[in-house]
């Protein structure tokens, strides 16, 4: 990921105790804007470097996510292990956490403990829904689904929520550091993945990216289109690039891009054409689009 030159948070102490995706990938967007960050993990079973599932069941991804991190192991569920939380809190400016609240009050870990004990500490809470939802189980698939981005039987291409998750936390972590700069006191941010869901899910909802949006099918200059060796995707959606696409394909000036006509005449082209030639024309014209494999 490219290099933030103005670091915002250089000099800021950041403990994570969250596992899997979204607190590591939070982690890890603090230590590029210039953070201290370090991992409590629980001890590691016999076996395994980590007892983080991610470390388990993708290592790449877990060593990606991990780079730059101080990485500590202690079992908080010990006296052993509180010390070393406490010895690493007592100088910590941000903990970054993804258990339960329940789980949390368990380890002692609740904010009204915490802020008693380090009032300039914040404590920026991941959870899977928010408030009263914050205990029951989810994952990001089901987030997805509650939010409507879940439209046939295919899984997603990504983890959206988790993702979205994590830059609201790294989010939250500014948010939280700008509030004591003022306050002088810490606070508690909860971020819930299920509505980083509901985030993502806004332009359909709106009805921009559903099949009669413009950016959901209607508009013939936005879409992907097979061509003679892959597939193609056309972002021509600005009146001035669909006007250079309308030319490049033999449609008049000022042709609709919603007609079926134009529809008809953009596929018909681009079925036509290799992947090379489509990416010398986008060059050449000035027009958005971008070749795929088949």
């Amino acid at each position: 990921m490219p290099h933030d030159p103005l670091q915002p948070l250089q000099g800021t102490r950041v403990l994570s105790l969250a596992l899997n995706l979204p607190g590591p990938a939070a982690l890890l967007r603090c230590r590029q804007m210039g953070a201290d960050c370090a991992k409590l993990e629980p001890r590691a079973p016999e076996g395994f470097a980590s007892a983080d599932p991610m470390g388990m069941y993708c290592p790449s991804a877990y060593a990606t996510l991990h780079e730059g991190i101080r990485l500590l192991q202690a079992d908080l569920k010990t006296a052993e292990g509180q010390a070393a939380l406490h010895a690493e809190l007592a100088h910590t400016d941000v903990l970054l956490t993804s258990f339960r609240p329940s789980a949390l009050g368990k380890l002692g870990l609740g904010w009204e403990a915490l802020h008693a004990r380090y009032p300039r500490l914040s404590l920026v809470r991941i959870v899977g829904a928010a408030g009263a939802r914050a205990e029951e189980p989810g994952h990001d698939l089901t987030y997805l689904a509650e939010a409507g981005l879940v439209t046939d039987e295919a899984l997603p291409p990504t983890l959206y929520a988790d993702m979205a998750g994590a830059l609201m936390a790294s989010e939250a972590v500014l948010q939280a550091l700008l509030a004591r700069a003022s306050s002088g006191q810490g606070s508690c941010i909860e971020v819930a993945l299920a509505d980083a869901a509901r985030w993502l899910a806004q332009p359909r909802h709106w009805g921009l990216t559903a099949p009669r949006g413009d950016v959901g099918g209607a508009h013939a200059g936005y879409r992907v289109y097979a061509c003679q060796d892959g597939r193609v995707a056309v972002a021509a959606l600005e009146p001035h690039f669909f006007a250079r696409l309308c030319r490049a394909v033999g449609l008049p000036q000022g042709a609709s891009p919603r007609a079926v006509d134009s529809h008809a005449a953009v596929a018909s082209y681009l079925a036509g054409q290799t992947r090379a030639a489509l990416e010398r024309l986008a060059s050449e014209q000035d027009i958005p689009l971008h070749t795929l494999a088949p």
